[in-house]
């Protein structure tokens, strides 16, 4: 008897987009015979998400012994002689290479060991275009869509650039048709997702900007009931984005914003390219647009050089802002990153600062969870007994629902951690 060809065993850490990448490297594995192999597709974003990169590279090579172990993703782009001198990894290979299926069938050669070079990293900042690689979504509720890579800009603790490369776009017609495709597969609702969102089109023949796509999807696939925005950059949002955000019912109504700090000095030093008040305005703007927005939004915390006064301001920027889902991120120094040179705050204090922001951020959730008692709402189910509102607050249900449908639901209650129904 012939043996069943033994799937690739997947491990994502970090982004939406790595996830999404992740099912594109299945597909691609899967279809060159890799059988058995190990991918861990890393994250570079903290000093932390590395040394959990490299935790979990050890533990699937105990849990998978013989297999070999194929280490990628945005942390093997950046150092990729870290991962290249861990005994446990048979292959390091590098962003752009992911992602190509020539790289897939030169790995599944019958000696892996011996067939390629160990180390696939090539420069991401030659890299000029971004492919829409068809893949069938997650599970069977949502639907992630890739339209953006990369990122022009250069914030002072960020490291994800030389991970990712420059910022390059989906054409919006291939970005259509794998809508289409998924709705007539039967997803429910589509996530745009990329690096730096709101830069999409700059590289794109007469420079259409994110609101531009967003329209057009609407307009071009009028049976998809859900559109959602994954994480952008407030100040770059565009009038065609704001107009789809005031007129365009299936856009769903949460943004998750890349703030990072309530304080103008500190937002300097980080060479962002908002100030505090610009993050206050965007959210006045949008909620009156759409009364029932909600946000939410990364903060760091302990930034370099960062006071208690500082502090105080990102702590009241999530007030300000009128913010419901915080993602805190306790500042951790990349090496090679201008931020990584300048004078550190404490770790005891950073570790504090960030307990003391994910305080704020439950109480802001609390907040939301208690208003919605009692309204209705059309949820997207995920499991049995559990769905996202059209505002990505979780419900849990008190019967078995169908996985991927949309149910309309009246809020009973909550838990503390969500909406129940």
């Amino acid at each position: 008897m012939t043996a069943q060809p033994k799937p690739p065993v997947l491990a994502t850490l970090g982004c939406r987009l790595n996830a999404y990448e992740s099912e594109a490297m299945r597909e691609l594995a899967t279809a060159a015979g890799l059988d058995g192999a190990v991918i861990v597709n890393t994250c570079a974003v903290t000093a932390e998400a590395v040394r959990k990169a490299r935790q979990e590279i050890r533990r699937l090579a105990r849990e998978n012994p013989g297999a070999p172990v194929i280490v990628t993703g945005c942390a093997a782009q950046t150092e990729p002689e870290t991962f290249a001198a861990m005994p446990e990894v048979a292959r390091v290979v590098g962003n752009a290479e992911k992602m190509q299926p020539a790289t897939w069938a030169g790995l599944a050669a019958p000696d892996l060991i011996g067939a390629t070079e160990r180390v696939m990293v090539d420069d991401i900042m030659s890299v000029r275009e971004t492919a829409g690689h068809l893949i069938d979504g997650f599970g069977r509720h949502r639907a992630y869509v890739q339209v953006q890579n990369g990122c022009d800009h250069r914030c002072t603790f960020c490291i994800i650039p030389f991970g990712r490369g420059n910022s390059r776009s989906v054409p919006a017609g291939v970005v259509v048709e794998q809508i289409r495709r998924l709705r007539d597969r039967g997803f429910n609702e589509v996530v745009l997702t990329g690096v730096d969102l709101t830069s999409w089109g700059a590289d794109l023949p007469g420079q259409p900007r994110l609101g531009n796509l967003v329209r057009r999807i609407l307009r071009m696939v009028p049976d998809l009931p859900r559109l959602r925005i994954s994480s952008i950059d407030s100040i770059e949002a565009d009038p065609d984005l704001m107009e789809a955000i005031a007129t365009e019912a299936r856009l769903m109504p949460h943004l998750h914003l890349s703030l990072q700090h309530g304080d103008d000095l500190i937002l300097k030093r980080m060479k962002r390219r908002h100030l505090r008040d610009d993050a206050i305005r965007f959210c006045e703007d949008a909620r009156r647009l759409r009364p029932d927005i909600v946000f939410g939004a990364d903060i760091i915390a302990g930034f370099p050089t960062e006071t208690e006064a500082h502090f105080d301001n990102s702590v009241k920027l999530v007030r300000d802002c009128g913010l419901t889902f915080l993602h805190v991120f306790p500042y951790s120094a990349r090496k090679g990153t201008p931020a990584a040179r300048m004078p550190r705050v404490p770790g005891p204090a950073i570790k504090d600062r960030a307990a003391r922001l994910r305080a704020v951020g439950r109480d802001a959730l609390l907040a939301h969870l208690r208003a919605q008692v009692g309204a209705r709402h059309v949820v997207l189910t995920e499991g049995p007994r559990l769905g996202r509102t059209g505002q990505f607050t979780e419900v849990s249900f008190d019967r078995d629902m169908p996985e991927g449908a949309l149910v309309d639901v009246t809020i009973a209650g909550h838990d503390g951690a969500r909406l129940t129904a």
